[in-house]
């Protein structure tokens, strides 16, 4: 028996995943998989805002300080003309040098409109918040609902841009 033959592959896709992949061997491991020409997408979404319009993470900033201080995940999304402008490349990740020819960059905007408790039931679903200690999360999680009731008219709207980054393989 020789040696088992590599298999190479036409596309390869990351769905709001490659920000996990270690940037010293995936970008390599990515150009290794594809054969000639083959294509690689990276598919994200970023929360983001708008000026002027209300935002559910300031609104409730104290409270996530108040039931997790410190807590390196806490900010504020960026303004969506912001997160925009980096639609150069690859984006926010480490430049896989010349193992990838030019990208297309695409934007999908959404926006969700969702009372005090769906914002905390999204809320609950994601990593940042699943990975609190139970009784902070839930104890933060039904305040960031009630914030939302009394303050801010039970409907806050969550924008977020989706983004597409699409390139071939060089080489």
């Amino acid at each position: 028996m020789g040696r088992p033959r590599r298999r190479r592959f036409d596309v390869l896709v990351a769905a709001s995943s490659w920000h996990w992949v270690d940037p010293s061997i995936g970008w390599r491991r990515a150009h290794d998989v594809l054969r000639p020409g083959g294509g690689m997408a990276l598919l994200g979404n970023v929360v983001v805002r708008r000026p002027g319009e209300p935002e559910a993470y300031a609104e409730t900033a104290d409270l996530h300080e108040r039931f997790s201080p410190g807590h390196p995940g806490w900010g504020h999304p960026p303004l969506e003309d912001d997160v925009r402008g980096t639609d150069d490349g690859w984006g926010l990740v480490d430049d896989p040098g010349g193992l990838f020819g030019p990208t297309i960059v695409r934007w999908y905007p959404t926006v969700q409109w969702l009372d005090g408790a769906g914002f905390a039931d999204l809320l609950r679903s994601t990593s940042l918040y699943r990975g609190l200690d139970r009784d902070v999360r839930v104890s933060l999680l039904d305040a960031v609902a009630e914030r939302i009731r009394t303050r801010m008219g039970d409907r806050v709207p969550r924008r977020c841009l989706s983004v597409l980054r699409a390139g071939r393989r060089a080489g």
